[in-house]
């Protein structure tokens, strides 16, 4: 049985691949055609996909910041969206029910109002695999989606507390005591190393430490994995732990998108009534739109975030599921969930794919603040008059840096869009600004003013240097641009838009570590 999901998996999520669209797409085609031949979803796959999941808020906690939750865009954004959200749904789906459109006929006022509160949340999962797909997670808008989608989960937490009427164990309340184990944490992560080891902490870490801990006193296992992945986030490793479990965590991924598929037989009733919900999704979209637009965030960060969000959250299948079990809702609207998430998926996948060129139309024509009324967190850059920018300040762009810095000097800027990084940076004497790279609006308001003559494109995803450097051409830059490639095809994707110098930064590893070695060692070797 597993090997038919993981051939229908691959050969679906291909040609997705290959229509350029994200493979996740595909996996969910597979899993209703799956579904539709009679294959159901297995305890395995169930219990991978799971895992997957964990592993995957894991990994988030391990890249947020904590203050960004204080914010009050973020709380305060939440908050407002799931109110409004619940209450316009339930309204609209109260006028459906006085029509007597589809299954709504059938439902009284809280019913309605418990529909209304699960389609008012978006998909953790979706938003950050479309997140890191476009390399995009520390963008501006980026950061705001996740914020958002933790308070939900928070809210999620709550709403399972008292439907349920599971109250947390008494025992809960040691895991306030969880921060005094931090510098232990800190330690074994230091002298984990970096192979099969650093896999299996990271592991432990988020099954047991987190999501185990937190489900035996009773709580929401997979906040428990958030939260540790949280409290190891200022480690030096936290990005090297993150990128060592990558992999694994998406490949298990992909069986929770399978499992969605299969996780219930379509019907022409439910799909009928997943269409009207799909009607629904736009007054979701336009709300989170005016809601950061309240919080004055500029067109590009609420339109793309708004993309990030545009869909249904398999919340909204747990939700379905437990009022099922309580008798709260028939058992005909979680089929109709099921597939209104699902489809809401396969829409804001070419959503986001499409999103920087959708922003590039829509800004024609919606308005903008001036530069002075922005949010704190999304002001316009000013580059000053270096003539050298690194986009990117990890290990590469910060060796770059220095390298620049000692041959021409204080021309140099760095440009990164990570804030603690850009602190430590900064702690370091070197001149880093906090920048999303990935900003077409970043291009407009500073290549076409300044005297730039190089750019080094060092950011850690192909897509950003890709993404960048299309933004740097259209504006007729007259500098050097260079940029450094993982494999090949990226290589020759650079140099097919006119790049001055790609480098492949493992090739480049390798001759550049004989240079060392023969400039340091200077070995007396015969020669044939």
């Amino acid at each position: 049985m597993e090997l038919i999901f993981i051939i229908a998996a691959f050969l679906a999520g291909y040609i997705a691949l290959r229509c350029k669209l994200p493979p996740l797409v595909g996996f969910l085609v597979a899993g209703f055609a799956l579904n539709t031949a009679g294959y159901e979803s297995t305890n395995i796959l169930s219990s991978l996909a799971d895992l997957g999941v964990t592993l995957l808020l894991f990994t988030i906690g391990l890249k947020l910041d904590v203050k960004t939750l204080l914010s009050k865009e973020i709380w305060g954004g939440a908050t407002l969206h799931n109110i409004l959200t619940t209450g316009l749904f339930t309204l609209c789906l109260l006028v459906l029910k006085q029509l007597g459109i589809g299954m709504m006929a059938e439902l009284d006022i809280m019913q309605l109002a418990l529909m209304g509160f699960a389609l008012s949340f978006s998909s953790t999962v979706f938003a950050i695999k479309a997140l890191q797909e476009k390399g995009e997670l520390n963008a501006t808008y980026g950061t705001l989606a996740i914020g958002i989608l933790v308070m939900q989960d928070i809210f999620a937490v709550l709403f399972l507390t008292v439907s349920t009427g599971k109250v947390p164990e008494i025992t809960a309340l040691a895991l306030f005591a969880l921060p005094l184990l931090r510098p232990s944490l800190f330690k074994i992560l230091d002298r984990a190393g970096h192979g099969e080891m650093l896999v299996l902490y990271g592991v432990f870490l988020a099954l047991v430490a987190g999501a185990g801990l937190f489900e035996a006193v009773g709580l929401k296992a997979d906040l428990g994995a958030l939260i540790m992945g949280m409290m190891l986030a200022a480690h030096p490793k936290s990005s090297e732990l993150s990128k060592s479990l990558f992999n694994f965590k998406e490949l298990l991924l992909v069986c929770f998108f399978l499992n969605i598929g299969l996780s219930e037989e379509p019907t022409i009733d439910g799909f009928l009534m997943a269409l009207l919900l799909l009607v629904l999704l736009p007054i979701k979209g336009i709300l989170y739109y005016v809601i950061f637009n309240l919080f004055k965030y500029r067109v590009r960060t609420s339109l793309l975030g708004t993309f990030t969000l545009f869909n249904y959250s398999e919340f909204g299948l747990i939700v379905g599921g437990l009022a099922y079990s309580m008798d709260m809702l028939p058992g005909s609207f979680l089929v109709a969930i099921a597939i209104a998430v699902s489809l809401s998926f396969l829409i804001a996948a070419p959503l986001n794919s499409m999103g920087h060129k959708l922003y590039k139309d829509a800004s024609k024509w919606l308005k903008e603040f001036e530069p002075e009324q922005l949010n704190s967190s999304d002001q316009l850059i000013d580059l000053g008059d270096k003539q050298i920018m690194i986009l990117g300040m990890g290990r590469i762009g910060s060796g770059a840096y220095d390298e620049l810095v000692s041959r021409y000097g204080e021309q140099v800027i760095g440009v990164e869009a990570r804030e603690d990084s850009v602190e430590y940076h900064q702690e370091k004497g070197r001149n880093v600004i906090h920048g999303d790279a990935t900003d077409s609006d970043f291009w407009a308001r500073v290549i076409s003013k300044r005297n730039t003559k190089l750019i080094l494109l060092a950011m850690p995803h192909s897509h950003a240097n890709t993404f960048a450097l299309e933004q740097i051409k259209e504006r007729n830059y007259q500098g050097q641009i260079a940029a450094i490639a993982k494999y090949s095809d990226d290589e020759e994707q650079l140099q097919a838009l006119g790049i001055d110098a790609a480098f492949n930064i493992y090739n480049e590893a390798g001759s550049g570590f004989a240079r060392h070695v023969c400039d340091h060692l200077s070995p007396q070797i015969d020669q044939k």
